[in-house]
């Protein structure tokens, strides 16, 4: 029953972090996040493989899943101090987009209540430069939302991460478990029967 609970749930989890993943994928790609659309690549590549591994009771692919949720929290972590601007680091320099384009995050233009308006630039400059876009309204400012995002992802993979260890604590108990009793069947020891037949002479 605690088998098949854990694995319910780390399937169930592991659904839920390919949505969230895909949605994530989507709004950075608008954006031109090449750095968060890699790392979303893989990670789901790697919850495929742990949603493979639990349904195919392939404990490998459940521990490969679980030291990259470890690596995916650490991730997140790093976005949410880059949007926060923790210990040095500043939203509006161009680490997401491998300084390959000006690019921001989508939701810096787009997100609930904008209104995106073009302030025409110099001649010398070019209406790409978002530093002639201007931005009014924003009910909740793009960094904030990033935030949340980083956020739900470090909850899902840290959740996952505790059904993936229990999930391969059942495997292996039930592995050591099967390698007992087939142990066991073939080496037990036969009994011998110690009765001796005798003929048995009927008297006339």
């Amino acid at each position: 029953m605690g088998c098949c609970t854990g694995r319910c749930t780390l399937i169930f989890l592991c659904t839920l972090q390919l949505l969230a993943s895909l949605e994530r994928q989507i709004f950075d790609f608008l954006g031109y996040q090449w750095a968060p659309i890699l790392g979303n690549f893989l990670h789901i590549i790697v919850v495929i493989l742990g949603l493979f591994g639990t349904i195919q009771y392939r404990s490998k692919y459940i521990i490969v899943y679980s030291i990259w949720t470890a690596l995916w929290v650490a991730w997140n972590v790093f976005i949410i101090c880059f949007y926060l601007e923790v210990g040095g680091l500043s939203k509006d320099t161009d680490y997401m987009t491998f300084n390959i384009s000006m690019h921001r995050s989508w939701w810096r233009e787009h997100g609930p209540g904008c209104v995106r308006r073009e302030v025409p630039p110099p001649s010398s400059r070019g209406l790409e430069d978002h530093s002639y876009i201007s931005v009014t309204g924003c009910m909740i400012e793009f960094q904030y939302l990033e935030v949340m995002h980083s956020s739900l992802q470090i909850l899902l993979a840290l959740v996952g991460f505790v059904y993936a260890c229990y999930v391969i604590s059942v495997f292996t108990e039930e592995e050591d478990s099967c390698g007992l009793d087939s142990y066991t069947y073939h080496h037990s020891p036969q009994k011998t029967s110690h009765v001796q037949l005798k003929p048995v002479y009927l008297s006339k």
